[in-house]
Protein backbone atom coordinates (compact mmCIF):
# COMPACT_ATOMS: atom_id res chain seq x y z
CA UNK A 1 0.00 0.00 0.00
CA UNK A 2 1.15 3.49 -1.06
CA UNK A 3 2.24 6.05 2.14
CA UNK A 4 1.35 9.60 1.84
CA UNK A 5 4.24 12.48 2.92
CA UNK A 6 2.69 15.19 5.05
CA UNK A 7 1.78 18.26 3.06
CA UNK A 8 3.88 21.19 2.86
CA UNK A 9 3.40 23.05 6.27
CA UNK A 10 4.11 26.34 3.56
CA UNK A 11 1.10 28.71 2.37
CA UNK A 12 1.53 27.37 -1.10
CA UNK A 13 -0.46 24.56 -2.30
CA UNK A 14 1.45 21.23 -3.91
CA UNK A 15 0.64 17.96 -5.00
CA UNK A 16 0.69 15.38 -2.55
CA UNK A 17 3.23 12.77 -3.82
CA UNK A 18 2.66 9.24 -3.58
CA UNK A 19 5.63 6.60 -2.04
CA UNK A 20 5.73 3.76 -3.81
CA UNK A 21 6.65 0.48 -1.55
CA UNK A 22 9.08 -0.27 -4.60
CA UNK A 23 10.91 3.25 -4.02
CA UNK A 24 10.70 3.01 0.17
CA UNK A 25 12.77 -0.04 -0.70
CA UNK A 26 15.11 0.82 -2.61
CA UNK A 27 15.64 3.93 -0.38
CA UNK A 28 16.75 1.86 2.67
CA UNK A 29 18.53 -0.36 1.07
CA UNK A 30 20.73 2.49 -0.41
CA UNK A 31 20.93 4.19 2.57
CA UNK A 32 22.21 1.36 4.54
CA UNK A 33 24.27 0.01 1.87
CA UNK A 34 26.52 3.65 2.10
CA UNK A 35 26.81 3.23 5.47
CA UNK A 36 28.35 -0.14 5.08
CA UNK A 37 30.20 1.29 1.96
CA UNK A 38 31.54 4.09 3.89
CA UNK A 39 32.84 2.32 6.71
CA UNK A 40 29.59 3.64 9.36
CA UNK A 41 28.81 -0.26 9.64
CA UNK A 42 31.75 -2.42 10.51
CA UNK A 43 31.63 -6.00 9.12
CA UNK A 44 30.17 -7.81 12.68
CA UNK A 45 27.93 -4.73 13.28
CA UNK A 46 24.38 -5.14 14.23
CA UNK A 47 21.99 -2.97 12.58
CA UNK A 48 18.94 -1.01 14.02
CA UNK A 49 16.16 -3.19 14.64
CA UNK A 50 13.28 -3.27 12.34
CA UNK A 51 11.01 -0.75 14.58
CA UNK A 52 14.13 1.53 14.70
CA UNK A 53 14.41 1.79 10.87
CA UNK A 54 10.24 1.84 10.44
CA UNK A 55 10.75 5.07 12.17
CA UNK A 56 13.99 6.26 11.13
CA UNK A 57 12.18 6.12 7.23
CA UNK A 58 8.34 6.28 7.89
CA UNK A 59 7.75 3.14 6.61
CA UNK A 60 5.52 0.06 7.27
CA UNK A 61 7.68 -3.74 8.71
CA UNK A 62 7.01 -5.13 5.39
CA UNK A 63 8.54 -2.57 3.42
CA UNK A 64 11.64 -3.35 6.10
CA UNK A 65 12.09 -6.64 5.72
CA UNK A 66 11.59 -6.59 1.99
CA UNK A 67 14.72 -4.13 2.36
CA UNK A 68 16.70 -6.52 4.65
CA UNK A 69 16.22 -9.27 2.50
CA UNK A 70 17.92 -7.32 -0.83
CA UNK A 71 20.60 -6.25 1.36
CA UNK A 72 21.00 -10.23 2.25
CA UNK A 73 21.08 -11.00 -1.31
CA UNK A 74 23.90 -8.85 -2.35
CA UNK A 75 25.74 -10.54 0.60
CA UNK A 76 25.89 -7.75 3.00
CA UNK A 77 24.19 -8.37 5.59
CA UNK A 78 22.93 -11.60 7.56
CA UNK A 79 19.86 -12.36 9.78
CA UNK A 80 20.69 -14.46 12.75
CA UNK A 81 17.05 -15.70 13.98
CA UNK A 82 16.53 -14.18 17.43
CA UNK A 83 19.43 -12.08 17.97
CA UNK A 84 19.46 -9.35 14.91
CA UNK A 85 21.17 -8.35 11.49
CA UNK A 86 24.91 -8.08 11.10
CA UNK A 87 27.00 -6.89 8.64
CA UNK A 88 29.11 -9.64 6.52
CA UNK A 89 32.28 -9.89 7.00
CA UNK A 90 34.27 -8.86 3.26
CA UNK A 91 35.29 -12.00 3.15
CA UNK A 92 34.13 -15.37 4.27
CA UNK A 93 36.88 -17.92 5.06
CA UNK A 94 37.01 -21.77 4.37
CA UNK A 95 36.58 -23.28 1.43
CA UNK A 96 32.84 -23.63 0.45
CA UNK A 97 31.29 -20.46 -0.45
CA UNK A 98 28.29 -18.97 -2.38
CA UNK A 99 27.97 -15.48 -2.61
CA UNK A 100 26.32 -12.86 -5.07
CA UNK A 101 28.66 -13.29 -8.09
CA UNK A 102 27.58 -17.09 -7.72
CA UNK A 103 24.07 -16.03 -8.97
CA UNK A 104 25.02 -14.27 -11.86
CA UNK A 105 22.80 -15.94 -14.41
CA UNK A 106 19.95 -18.07 -14.54
CA UNK A 107 22.05 -21.35 -14.60
CA UNK A 108 23.49 -20.27 -11.49
CA UNK A 109 20.56 -20.15 -9.56
CA UNK A 110 19.17 -23.74 -11.36
CA UNK A 111 22.27 -25.25 -10.00
CA UNK A 112 21.92 -23.57 -6.28
CA UNK A 113 18.31 -25.24 -6.59
CA UNK A 114 19.57 -28.52 -7.41
CA UNK A 115 21.89 -28.53 -4.40
CA UNK A 116 18.84 -27.15 -2.60
CA UNK A 117 16.79 -30.05 -4.22
CA UNK A 118 19.00 -32.33 -2.24
CA UNK A 119 18.99 -30.79 1.28
CA UNK A 120 15.85 -29.49 1.32
CA UNK A 121 14.03 -32.89 0.43
CA UNK A 122 15.81 -34.36 3.38
CA UNK A 123 15.24 -31.69 5.21
CA UNK A 124 11.08 -31.67 4.86
CA UNK A 125 11.30 -35.24 5.77
CA UNK A 126 12.98 -35.01 8.98
CA UNK A 127 11.10 -31.75 9.94
CA UNK A 128 8.01 -34.29 9.47
CA UNK A 129 9.23 -36.62 12.25
CA UNK A 130 10.92 -34.16 14.76
CA UNK A 131 8.75 -30.76 14.00
CA UNK A 132 7.13 -29.44 17.38
CA UNK A 133 3.72 -27.60 17.46
CA UNK A 134 5.67 -24.01 18.22
CA UNK A 135 7.70 -24.96 15.08
CA UNK A 136 4.10 -25.52 13.10
CA UNK A 137 2.48 -22.25 14.30
CA UNK A 138 6.23 -20.44 13.04
CA UNK A 139 5.30 -21.82 9.62
CA UNK A 140 1.73 -21.08 9.38
CA UNK A 141 2.83 -17.73 10.13
CA UNK A 142 5.28 -17.33 7.00
CA UNK A 143 2.60 -18.71 5.36
CA UNK A 144 0.05 -16.12 6.14
CA UNK A 145 2.47 -13.72 5.27
CA UNK A 146 3.25 -15.07 1.66
CA UNK A 147 -0.47 -14.99 1.21
CA UNK A 148 -0.20 -11.21 2.50
CA UNK A 149 2.93 -9.85 0.80
CA UNK A 150 1.28 -11.16 -2.41
CA UNK A 151 -1.45 -9.11 -2.43
CA UNK A 152 0.63 -5.97 -2.24
CA UNK A 153 3.40 -4.54 -4.38
CA UNK A 154 5.83 -7.28 -3.15
CA UNK A 155 7.91 -10.08 -4.52
CA UNK A 156 7.29 -12.04 -1.48
CA UNK A 157 10.60 -13.55 -0.88
CA UNK A 158 11.18 -12.82 2.90
CA UNK A 159 8.25 -14.98 3.76
CA UNK A 160 9.05 -17.18 1.20
CA UNK A 161 12.73 -17.74 2.54
CA UNK A 162 11.32 -17.95 6.67
CA UNK A 163 9.05 -20.60 5.24
CA UNK A 164 12.31 -22.98 4.21
CA UNK A 165 14.30 -21.61 7.38
CA UNK A 166 11.47 -23.20 9.77
CA UNK A 167 11.44 -25.92 7.86
CA UNK A 168 15.15 -25.85 8.23
CA UNK A 169 14.74 -25.26 11.94
CA UNK A 170 12.78 -27.78 12.39
CA UNK A 171 14.88 -30.69 11.60
CA UNK A 172 16.38 -30.38 14.82
CA UNK A 173 19.40 -30.41 13.32
CA UNK A 174 21.59 -27.29 13.70
CA UNK A 175 23.42 -27.35 10.52
CA UNK A 176 20.43 -27.33 7.97
CA UNK A 177 19.64 -23.87 9.95
CA UNK A 178 22.99 -22.63 9.76
CA UNK A 179 23.33 -23.62 5.89
CA UNK A 180 20.06 -21.90 5.33
CA UNK A 181 21.25 -19.13 6.94
CA UNK A 182 24.43 -18.38 5.42
CA UNK A 183 22.90 -18.87 1.65
CA UNK A 184 20.50 -16.32 2.81
CA UNK A 185 17.46 -15.14 0.70
CA UNK A 186 19.75 -15.18 -2.42
CA UNK A 187 18.60 -18.68 -2.93
CA UNK A 188 14.96 -17.81 -3.47
CA UNK A 189 15.20 -17.18 -7.24
CA UNK A 190 13.26 -14.35 -7.33
CA UNK A 191 16.22 -12.38 -5.97
CA UNK A 192 17.76 -12.73 -8.54
CA UNK A 193 14.92 -13.56 -11.60
CA UNK A 194 11.62 -11.63 -11.94
CA UNK A 195 10.38 -14.86 -12.63
CA UNK A 196 6.47 -13.50 -11.72
CA UNK A 197 6.56 -10.53 -13.96
CA UNK A 198 7.52 -13.17 -17.10
CA UNK A 199 4.95 -16.34 -16.11
CA UNK A 200 2.42 -16.81 -18.57
CA UNK A 201 -0.38 -16.99 -16.35
CA UNK A 202 0.55 -13.49 -14.73
CA UNK A 203 2.39 -12.21 -10.99
CA UNK A 204 -0.28 -12.97 -8.57
CA UNK A 205 -1.78 -16.45 -10.35
CA UNK A 206 2.28 -17.24 -10.60
CA UNK A 207 2.79 -16.05 -6.30
CA UNK A 208 -0.39 -18.08 -5.36
CA UNK A 209 1.20 -21.36 -7.14
CA UNK A 210 4.20 -20.96 -5.19
CA UNK A 211 2.44 -20.55 -2.16
CA UNK A 212 -0.12 -23.90 -2.97
CA UNK A 213 3.11 -25.75 -3.18
CA UNK A 214 4.19 -24.70 0.26
CA UNK A 215 1.07 -25.60 1.74
CA UNK A 216 1.02 -29.01 0.71
CA UNK A 217 4.79 -29.09 2.20
CA UNK A 218 3.47 -27.86 5.11
CA UNK A 219 0.49 -30.45 5.43
CA UNK A 220 2.80 -33.56 5.32
CA UNK A 221 4.78 -31.88 7.66
CA UNK A 222 1.56 -31.49 10.33
CA UNK A 223 0.81 -34.41 9.39
CA UNK A 224 3.97 -36.26 9.88
CA UNK A 225 4.19 -38.03 7.15
CA UNK A 226 7.66 -37.83 6.83
CA UNK A 227 7.34 -39.17 3.01
CA UNK A 228 4.53 -36.70 1.84
CA UNK A 229 7.39 -33.90 2.98
CA UNK A 230 10.19 -34.97 1.04
CA UNK A 231 8.19 -35.62 -2.36
CA UNK A 232 6.09 -32.18 -1.73
CA UNK A 233 9.37 -30.28 -1.05
CA UNK A 234 11.34 -32.33 -4.31
CA UNK A 235 8.09 -31.55 -6.42
CA UNK A 236 8.30 -27.48 -4.99
CA UNK A 237 11.62 -26.91 -5.47
CA UNK A 238 12.02 -29.03 -9.37
CA UNK A 239 9.20 -26.72 -10.08
CA UNK A 240 10.70 -23.75 -9.62
CA UNK A 241 13.84 -25.24 -11.48
CA UNK A 242 11.51 -25.73 -14.38
CA UNK A 243 10.04 -22.43 -14.22
CA UNK A 244 13.62 -20.81 -14.29
CA UNK A 245 14.58 -23.23 -17.45
CA UNK A 246 11.46 -21.98 -19.11
CA UNK A 247 12.32 -18.33 -18.10
CA UNK A 248 15.92 -19.33 -19.55
CA UNK A 249 14.52 -20.36 -22.93
CA UNK A 250 12.08 -17.86 -23.79
CA UNK A 251 13.87 -14.86 -23.17
CA UNK A 252 17.37 -13.87 -24.81
CA UNK A 253 18.11 -12.41 -21.65
CA UNK A 254 16.59 -13.14 -18.18
CA UNK A 255 15.83 -9.60 -15.88
CA UNK A 256 17.48 -9.77 -13.02
CA UNK A 257 16.57 -7.91 -9.66
CA UNK A 258 18.77 -5.22 -8.62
Amino acid sequence: MSELKDPPSTGSVEPIRLRRPRGLVMEIVGSLTDSIRADNLHPGDKLPTEAEIMLRFDVSRTVVREALSKLQARGLVQTRHGIGTFVCQRELSGIFKISAQDFATVADVIAVLELRISLETEAAGLAAQRRTNAQLKAMQAALRAFQSSIKQDSDAVPPDFQFHMEIARATGNRHFADLMTYLGTMIIPRTRVNTPRNAPEGRLNYLQRVNGEHESIYVAIRDQDAEAARAAMRTHLSNSRERLRKTQTSTPKANRRS
